[in-house]
């Protein structure tokens, strides 16, 4: 399958998209004002204990304490029945990783089963089992993996747990022996900060996007790494050299005229993505509504009819739904209870090959997700674990015209498009000045928090940015005028 990644990068935003057979299947955006903090390893500090919930509060030096239960506590795996207030107390020091970030008023969540990632494996510093990923499911393979795995260890005179990622199928010891001696200079690092600072206090950061992109999302398909400034792929190889050599001949720098994503459509594929509307190619599409812990999706056959009787073109406009659905999944990363609504079929095989559709789609989701078969009202739903904000989330807030009912772009967001707008024109047209017309909430924005912004991209452009306020403009609205 032709895989292509692609990369931009600006001070105040990070952008990534994965292109599969020239579609765009996912989107990751990373701001400098809030950038992920999953994966990091904190030194906490327990503020409340709740043995109701069998679960724990810990303050890890953000404003909302994160939430730990005690299934994620190591010391639970023998003494699961114990309550928690007799394996934890107030005030107790704890060493905890992020497993999914902050979401609306709720704090991060938390484990004190450290993982720690490398390219090929995953360390397990608390444990003592040697796994592999479940995608790898060929018992040959999966039994060579363990010995390999087991032998660097060995080696590297280490008595700790290891998980073999999907990307470390068909590699050898020696890649296993590098990954583990760069885990195992990690973790040590990690353990000697524990000793000399106190809580809160973080302990370990993981890689920015663009580096987590290619340690997590390049495989044997992918063709290129594209990547769109040259600070970024100086990084990147600098990045791939020192831990994936075979990796850096796939990264490219960008020079072509036209911005990276709007040369492969990204911007346009954002755009859609924040719509509740799906057109198909048929003429039927999908309606999505997304709530904080429910994402409903009602398929309609709009105005395609068929030439075949009915349950044939009800069959088709399904089929045709189910594939576009997966991709949705994907780009707009809807997560949690996701209830679909396919147009009533009543010949159970059809349903049957709709159901293995999804399912055949869904095996190549990276994020875990889990089906359930068609329930007695005709409803098929799957769960798919929440570790990031939804892109709606990210790049859309409510709006206050109409009471919440719709959404708007965040002037954040529309900052960021007004940057790029102009560096696209800087490109292209000379001139001595740009004027940005925009709307109140965004001028203020751009005059207060973006205003070093603003000076660094004048420097960068070499012409002078005039800033213009209009009453009447909405939100999302703005203009970039050359003089």
């Amino acid at each position: 399958m032709r895989h292509e990644i692609l990369l931009s990068s600006t001070p105040q935003e990070t952008r990534a998209a994965v292109v599969e057979q020239g579609l765009i299947q996912e989107i990751f955006i990373e701001r400098a004002t809030h950038r992920s903090v999953v994966g990091n390893v904190y030194l906490g500090k327990v503020v409340r204990v709740l043995p109701g919930l069998q679960a724990c509060f810990v303050d890890i030096g953000m404003d909302l304490s994160g939430f730990l239960h005690a299934k994620n506590l190591p010391s639970c795996r023998s003494s699961r029945d114990r309550p928690i207030n007799r394996l934890i107390t107030e005030g107790q020091q704890i060493l905890v990783q992020v497993i999914k970030g902050q979401i609306g008023a709720k704090g991060v969540r938390l484990t004190a089963e450290i993982s720690l990632p490398a390219r090929h494996l995953v360390l397990m510093p608390f444990s003592r089992h040697v796994g592999v990923s479940q995608q790898i499911d060929d018992p040959e393979a999966r039994e060579c993996l363990k010995v390999m795995v087991q032998d660097a260890l060995s080696q590297l005179k280490m008595d700790l747990g290891v998980i073999v990622r999907t990307a470390g199928q068909e590699h050898s010891q020696v890649d296993f022996e590098e990954d583990l001696a760069y885990l195992k200079c990690v973790w040590e690092t990690i353990l000697a900060a524990q000793n000399t600072t106190r809580a809160p206090s973080l302990l370990f950061e993981d890689l920015s996007l663009i580096q987590r992109m290619v340690r997590d999302q390049v495989n044997q398909d992918t063709e290129r790494v594209l990547v769109d400034t040259k600070e970024a792929f100086a990084l990147l190889s600098e990045f791939a050299e020192k831990y994936m050599p075979d990796v850096a001949q796939v990264i490219t720098y960008y020079t072509g005229a036209e911005p990276l994503f709007d040369f492969y459509g990204v911007n346009e594929e954002l755009d859609k993505a924040l719509d509740r509307t799906v057109e198909l190619n048929s003429g039927a599409y999908l309606v999505i509504e997304q709530t904080e812990a429910m994402v409903t999706i009602d398929v309609n056959t709009g105005r395609f009819v068929g030439t075949d009787m009915r349950e044939k073109t009800v069959f088709k406009t399904n089929l045709e739904a189910a594939v576009a659905i997966g991709r949705q999944l994907r780009v707009r990363n809807l997560t949690g209870v996701v209830v679909i609504d396919f147009i009533d079929m009543d010949d159970p095989e059809h349903r049957r090959q709709i159901f293995r559709t999804i399912e055949q789609i869904l095996k190549n989701d990276p994020v875990k997700t889990r089906l359930m078969e068609f329930n007695e009202a005709g409803l098929l739903v799957l769960t798919r674990k929440r570790a990031r904000d939804r892109l709606s989330d990210l790049l859309q807030e409510s709006c206050s015209s109409c009471g919440g009912i719709g959404k708007v772009k965040t002037t954040e967001t529309i900052c960021y498009e007004i940057f790029r707008a102009i560096l696209r024109e800087a490109r292209v047209y000379s001139a001595e000045t740009t004027t940005v017309i925009a709307s109140p909430s965004v001028f203020e924005r751009l005059v207060n928090k973006e205003s070093k912004a603003l000076i660094d991209l004048e420097h960068s452009i070499h012409r002078t940015i005039r800033l213009q306020v209009d009453q009447s403009f909405p939100q999302d609205r703005f203009e970039v005028i050359l003089s």
